[in-house]
């Protein structure tokens, strides 16, 4: 299995213009798009400055947590390739792909084995399952032996804690993506030495 992996949080131009264009560059990179109470949140204008930089590999995610119409109308015409949906039922999460056209990461957020098992309510919708900690806007972490025997038909992306030191082969026994935000900071910002440490034992996994 090659562990593909998603920087979260962006909201720094230089950052991600040094991520987009590393030689192993993050094949997700996301943004939080309408969670104020995340420290990494980006506004409507600094979004629209930070989307003129060029994905090139890499896919554009707007990180949303139940979103109302407001802002979906709001960010439609903006060049991202996935919605990561938060707090979202079924139903929202089939009504914002069939009208907005993305593809779909869907977060479910994780204490306990009936949590995981929640992922069956979005098979049908979903392209992506995220499976993150209920702290997700504190970066908390959850037991990841709770997701390990999934085979699921989708791709499995985990977050939740992840530090870019951590012993990142034993994530491929559990998932497909790994999703990193504030294990790739110092003092609350994005930290290009650990940015350049996390790409680069990504690409030695597949090596």
């Amino acid at each position: 299995m090659i562990l593909k992996s998603k920087i979260c949080g962006v909201s720094d131009t230089r950052i991600l213009s040094y991520i987009v264009n590393h030689d192993n560059p993050s094949q997700f990179v996301g943004f939080i798009v309408n969670y104020p109470k995340s420290k990494r949140y980006v506004n409507s204008e600094k979004l629209k400055e930070l989307l003129k930089i060029d994905k090139k590999k890499s896919s554009y995610v707007a990180v949303l947590v139940n979103p109302d119409h407001n802002i979906l109308e709001e960010i439609r015409d903006l060049p991202f390739d996935y919605y990561q949906l938060y707090d979202c039922s079924p139903t929202q999460v089939k009504s914002i792909k069939e009208k907005y056209k993305r593809k779909i990461i869907t977060a479910i957020t994780v204490k306990n084995l009936e949590d995981v098992n929640k992922y069956r309510l979005y098979s049908d919708i979903s392209d992506i399952y995220l499976f993150d900690s209920k702290g997700y806007e504190k970066s908390l972490s959850f037991d990841h032996k709770l997701i390990k025997n999934l085979k699921l038909n989708k791709e499995i992306m985990v977050a939740g804690n992840i530090q870019f030191n951590d012993n990142l082969e034993s994530y491929k026994k559990i998932a497909d993506i790994i999703d990193i935000s504030g294990g790739l900071e110092t003092a609350g910002l994005k930290d290009i030495s650990k940015i350049e440490i996390f790409l680069n034992k990504i690409k030695k996994l597949k090596i």
